[in-house]
């Protein structure tokens, strides 16, 4: 059974004014249809280089990206259209993520313009189903993100993301930006949207209480590498890296 994103022994070297750092060093992870995986690591760890070269934004330079067991790492942004219209992406601050100029309307539609995706009749039903989806009146598609909270322009993020329908989530800390008030009902609203549409979900974090809550399966990364990988209860229960028991250790003194 092919994975559904994966990487394959990559390496990521950068290199400026004659100085290398090694971002990622021999990373293998793969991600399969349905299942919800956390990826945990501190500041630095490389979490963020792994999520731009499985997007496609950074060229690895050892190893292979592979979808559904084809090699995309190298293709033009054209070739990775099709990628791109199956996975999608809630970033970490919704004030960044959403254009100010447009209407919720135009946002939340953006994906629906890809020419990969099948030509969408009703689209404005499908739209008002997306925010329907995450808890927003539809008469909200006409206000502009500086008239929603934190929370609302966060669910907004997640209607755009689900309204292409598709096969991979990738969720980089989505609440570490919203008030604590808000955080739970943010998250309950990610597990129920991925459950329902059995959608296979990358939950970036470094709290490893949610990735608990959310993930069946946990990816430690330290360092540029892969550290510690397996199913998040035995990770939680039986951690084998030093790293991961530390960051276990933070967790509970908090």
């Amino acid at each position: 059974m092919n994975a559904l994103l994966e990487l394959d022994g990559v390496d990521v070297i950068f290199r400026r004014d004659r100085r290398t750092f090694q971002a990622l060093h021999k990373v293998s992870v793969a991600l399969f249809a349905g299942e919800r995986v956390g990826l945990v690591g501190g500041s630095g760890s490389g979490k963020t280089t792994m999520l731009r070269t499985l997007l496609g934004l950074i060229r690895p330079t050892a190893g292979e990206v592979r979808f559904e067991g084809r090699r995309i790492d190298g293709l033009s942004d054209k070739d990775l259209a099709d990628v791109r219209s199956r996975v999608s992406l809630v970033s970490q601050d919704p004030n960044a993520s959403l254009n100010p100029r447009m209407k919720l309307r135009e946002i939340v539609a953006e994906p629906l313009r890809s020419p990969w995706l099948k030509a969408q009749k009703g689209r404005e039903n499908v739209v008002a189903e997306a925010i329907r989806g995450v808890g927003l009146d539809v008469a909200m598609l006409e206000r502009f993100p500086h008239e929603l909270s934190g929370g609302q322009r966060q669910r907004v993020a997640i209607a755009r993301a689900l309204v292409s329908s598709p096969d991979l989530l990738i969720a980089d800390e989505p609440v570490s930006a919203l008030d604590v008030s808000v955080r739970a009902q943010v998250l309950n609203l990610l597990v129920e949207a991925v459950r329902e549409r059995n959608l296979a979900m990358l939950f970036v974090s470094h709290d490893l209480a949610v990735v608990r809550h959310l993930c069946e399966r946990v990816v430690v990364v330290d360092g540029g590498q892969v550290v510690e990988e397996g199913p998040v209860e035995k990770v939680f229960k039986e951690p084998q890296h030093k790293y991961t028991q530390r960051l276990l250790e933070a967790t509970l003194s908090l």
